[in-house]
C-alpha cells in the first residue's frame, strides 16, 4: 500500500536512543488519511509520539468498510525502496501486481510480503467482483543497511503456523512466536502475529524481553496488560517483558508487533526508506524519470506521480523519552 500524502514530510526514525528500555503502556491514537476515493485508513506509525517498533516503521489499519457498491481499494502503481510491505486482511481481497511480474490475490489470514530492496513498484486493488467488506492492515518493515539493496521479490503464503491456548489462536505472520516460525523472509529479529481471542478469554502470551512491542487492535474489545485497546488504536509496550496478559470482553482481533530495537537511523519520505536526504532525492528522480523501479503490467491506469520534496532540509529529531 502506498503513502498517498501529497504533503509527505521527510522524517528521521530508528536509533536505540529513542527506545523505551522498560515496560510501558503508551496508547497511540491514529491519524486519519484518505487512500484513494473510497478507502480511509487510520495511521498508527509513524506517530508524533512513536516512529518505530523494532523494524516496524509504518502501520495503517482500515475498515471494516462496506464496499458492495464501491470500487474498494484502488492504489495505482507506485514505488518502494529499502523496506518490506506486509499485507494482512481480516475481510475482503486485494489484487497485487508488481514490477517483478508477480500477480496474486491476497485473502484473509494470508501473508502478502513484498521485499522492495533496491527498487520495486506495485499496485493494489480490490478485484472487480469483490466481497462486501474490506478490513485489514498494511505495514512496512525497514530493511537494515546490509540488506536494503537486495533483489526485489514477492512472497504469498497461504498456510501460516499457529500458536494456540484456551480462547486464543495466534497466527505467526513474520518471525517467531513461542517456537512457531513464519515462512516469510525476514532480515532483522522481528515478530508479527495475528491474535484471535474468544469472548471471555484470559491468557498470557510469551514474549522476548529483548524486543520492544506494540499491539494493534483490529476488532472487538480487549484488555492488553490491563489497558482497554479499542479498534484502530495501538498500545506501545516498550521492552523488558517476558509475557503479556490478554483479556477479551468480546470476540476480538489484535496484531502483536515486535522486534529487536532498530539500531540504525533511517530517513522516510513518501514510499521510500533511505539513509540520507540524498538517497530520497535520487529515488524520487528515478521514479519520475522511469528508471530503476520497473513497470507494473496489467494495471488499468496511470502510475502515481511523486509529490514535491520539502524545500527545507531535515530537522533534527527530538527524543521521545
Amino acid at each position: 500500500m502506498s503513502n498517498l500524502d501529497r504533503q509527505a514530510a521527510l522524517s528521521v526514525c530508528g536509533g536505540r536512543g529513542f527506545v523505551v528500555a522498560e515496560p510501558v503502556r503508551e496508547l497511540l491514537s491514529p491519524r486519519r488519511v484518505q487512500l484513494g476515493e473510497s478507502t480511509e485508513v487510520r495511521r498508527l506509525l509513524p506517530n508524533l509520539g512513536r516512529r518505530m517498533v523494532g523494524a516496524w516503521a509504518f502501520v495503517d489499519h482500515y475498515g471494516p468498510d462496506d464496499i458492495a457498491d464501491e470500487p474498494g481499494m484502488q492504489v495505482p502503481p507506485h514505488p518502494h525502496m529499502g523496506l518490506q510491505t506486509v499485507s494482512w486482511l481480516h475481510e475482503g481481497e486485494v489484487l497485487h501486481r508488481d514490477s517483478t511480474g508477480s500477480l496474486a490475490t491476497i485473502r484473509p489470514k494470508e501473508l502478502g510480503l513484498m521485499t522492495s530492496g533496491r527498487a520495486i513498484s506495485h499496485s493494489e486493488e480490490s478485484p472487480r467482483k469483490h466481497a462486501r467488506f474490506l478490513h485489514g492492515a498494511q505495514l512496512w518493515v525497514a530493511l537494515p543497511d546490509t540488506h536494503r539493496t537486495v533483489e526485489p521479490h514477492f512472497q504469498h503464503h497461504t498456510d501460516l503456523p499457529q500458536v494456540t491456548a484456551p480462547g486464543l489462536t495466534a497466527t505467526v505472520v513474520l518471525g517467531t512466536l513461542d517456537g512457531a516460525t513464519s515462512p516469510g523472509a525476514t532480515y532483522t529479529p522481528i515478530v508479527g502475529a495475528d491474535l484471535a481471542l474468544a469472548r471471555g478469554a484470559e491468557t498470557m502470551l510469551p514474549l522476548d524481553p529483548d524486543f520492544e512491542y506494540a499491539v494493534l487492535s483490529m476488532s472487538g474489545e480487549a484488555h492488553v496488560d490491563g489497558v482497554p485497546v479499542l479498534p484502530g488504536s495501538m498500545l506501545y509496550l516498550g521492552c523488558g517483558r517476558s509475557e503479556l496478559s490478554l483479556r477479551a470482553e468480546s470476540d476480538a482481533g489484535l496484531m502483536l508487533l515486535g522486534g529487536e530495537p532498530f539500531e540504525e537511523e533511517i530517513v522516510m519520505w513518501w514510499n521510500f526508506i533511505g539513509r540520507s536526504q540524498e538517497d530520497i532525492s535520487a529515488a524520487r528522480r528515478d521514479w519520475m524519470e522511469g528508471a530503476r523501479f520497473g513497470e507494473v503490467k496489467g494495471y488499468d491506469g496511470a502510475p502515481l506521480s511523486a509529490p514535491e520534496l520539502p524545500a527545507v532540509p531535515l530537522k533534527p529529531r527530538g527524543r521521545v523519552r
